[in-house]
């Protein structure tokens, strides 16, 4: 029966010699299926070479190509959550906080840091969507809070990236608090006149929606990204009408006013150059009461 079976020296190889191939060496996009190394795929900043679809990346990955020479200084980055309600669903909060710690290696689900981006001075808060759905808690608050403060302390740019299912239920009150928070910290911001740049990527919804993530400056996205307070479902059971092709997709967004434009992610460092460096030589001045009287 060596008709099915090669005998030849150096073919037949014994199993404790076999050789499997490694994971993570190739990637298959998601949308279209095209297969590409890894190697290509974070040369293209996780997004496919054939459709554009952006992948969800890290805060860290951010900080990667925004900061000139990946490097940069970390904020308050040793932030844990407390358990202020006692909260417990399937297990207990500080349980989940801290296997949720163990498994990402992150301390909470935003990271704020502040360096140069092709030399300008910048600080950027970003938000890690794997610790538990980069949901909004009293650390999430408290770092964005920070934050805005190092920005307005120093007169840098800040630039958010949000990337958050909403709230987090386990803090309650203690988390719809920190839309208030990040809010009037914002408006101080904009009081000493300090560009504040919103990136909203896949997915931003909830109560980040409803805060932070809209009140930009200039408030940006990237292709193909979820944009929403409610989920498409939830709108849906609620109205009882199918809704738009594309709704709540970032194009749809911009196509309703909601958003000043859409930049590729390969292309966002040096779109961010370019508006800072605009907004540097304009120096427009904010204009406090527009319905003051200039007559003398």
């Amino acid at each position: 029966m060596s008709w099915f079976k090669r005998v030849e020296k150096g073919i037949v190889t014994p199993t404790e010699q076999k050789k499997e191939t490694p994971d993570g060496l190739w990637y298959k996009c998601p949308e279209c299926k095209t297969v590409a190394t890894m190697a290509e795929h974070k040369r293209l900043l996780s997004t496919c070479a054939k459709c554009n679809h952006h992948d969800r990346i890290d805060a860290a990955d951010y900080f990667d190509f925004l900061f000139d020479n990946q490097t940069y200084t970390e904020l308050a980055a040793d932030m844990h959550s407390a358990d202020p309600l006692n909260f417990v669903d399937t297990k207990a909060y500080p349980q989940r906080v801290a296997a949720t710690e163990k498994s990402t290696g992150l301390k909470d689900a935003v990271r704020s840091a502040h360096g140069q981006l092709n030399g300008l001075g910048l600080v950027v808060a970003a938000m890690d969507f794997k610790f538990i759905g980069g949901s909004m808690g009293s650390v999430v608050g408290e770092k964005i809070a920070r934050a805005i403060d190092y920005a307005r302390q120093n007169r840098l740019p800040f630039l958010m990236i949000s990337r958050s299912g909403g709230a987090r239920m386990m803090e309650a009150g203690y988390s719809l608090m920190q839309m208030a928070k990040t809010s009037a910290k914002l408006a101080l911001l904009s009081e000493a006149g300090i560009p504040y740049i919103s990136l909203l990527t896949d997915p931003t919804t909830g109560g980040v929606t409803a805060s932070f993530a809209m009140l930009g400056d200039f408030n940006i996205a990237e292709p193909g990204a979820l944009i929403g307070f409610a989920g498409p479902r939830v709108i849906k059971e609620t109205i009882g009408k199918d809704l738009p092709k594309g709704f709540q997709s970032a194009e749809f967004v911009l196509e309703h006013g909601f958003l000043d434009f859409i930049v590729d992610r390969k292309d966002l460092k040096q779109k961010l150059t370019d508006l800072l460096t605009m907004l540097q030589k304009a120096e427009v001045p904010v204009i406090k009461d527009a319905t003051a009287s200039t007559a003398v």
